[in-house]
This record gives C-alpha cells, structure tokens and sequence, in this order.
C-alpha cells in the first residue's frame, strides 16, 4: 500500500514537472520565452543587433505583462482599501498585500523597461559593439 502510493506521488511530481518544462518553451503566438539561465547567456554573447533586438523585444514584453498585472492590482488594492477594519486589524492586511504586489510590479516593469532600453540602444546599427 504505501509502496504504490509513494510511486503514485513520484509520478504525479514527475507529470508536474514535465509540465513546468513545457511551458518554458517557446512558441510562436507568445513570443520567445527564455529561462533566466538562457537570458542570462544571450546578453553575455550577444554581439549582432538582432540579438540585442531580441532581448529588447523580451523585456518590451516583460515591461508590458507587469504593467497589465500592476494596474490589476491597484484595482485590487482600491477594491480592498474601501473596506478597512479598525486599528486592531493584524498586519498584513489585505489592503497591504493589494498594494505592495502593485509596488513590486511597477518595481518590475520600471526595471524591464530599463532593460529594453538599453538593448534598443545597442540593437541600433550605429551602436558601438563594446558598449554593454
């Protein structure tokens, strides 16, 4: 009994994570998605424009998700705030929660944005190679 349901987790965990590799895989109708390893190495040897055009056009993508996700948020956080409870509520309140998870996906998309940036700068024909 317990040897079939410990194979029964292993398998369920194995599926899982088949899955998860799935999804990191890139396709055509969402774009190239990279693990952090593969951005990683792609900005370390990128040295073509079209590399860089590629890593400015991910980041583009990054900036513009976490923006979508922040403004979900600051209506989430506006929703919650209309329904504070009194000064004993405990920390964090939902109110919190709401508006620190739009703070790190502002943080997020500002950071992306910054991102894309630069690799627009160097995607640019008349950009200086060693300029990383």
């Amino acid at each position: 009994m317990k040897r079939s349901l410990f194979a029964a987790c292993i398998l369920s965990l194995a599926y899982a994570g088949a899955g998860i590799a799935q999804g990191t895989a890139s396709s055509p109708e969402t774009g190239a998605q990279y693990t952090q390893a593969q951005l990683k190495q792609l900005a370390l040897t990128a040295h073509a424009p079209a590399q860089y055009a590629a890593l400015a056009n991910y980041y583009g993508k990054q900036q513009s998700d976490y923006l979508q996700k922040a403004a979900e948020e600051k209506q989430e956080w506006v929703r919650r705030s209309q329904n504070i409870m009194g000064v004993a509520a405990k920390y964090p309140r939902p109110v919190d929660s709401a508006r620190n998870l739009y703070e790190y996906y502002m943080y997020k998309a500002s950071e992306a944005g910054t991102l894309q940036a630069k690799y627009t700068r160097l995607a640019a024909p008349d950009a200086p190679a060693a300029a990383q």
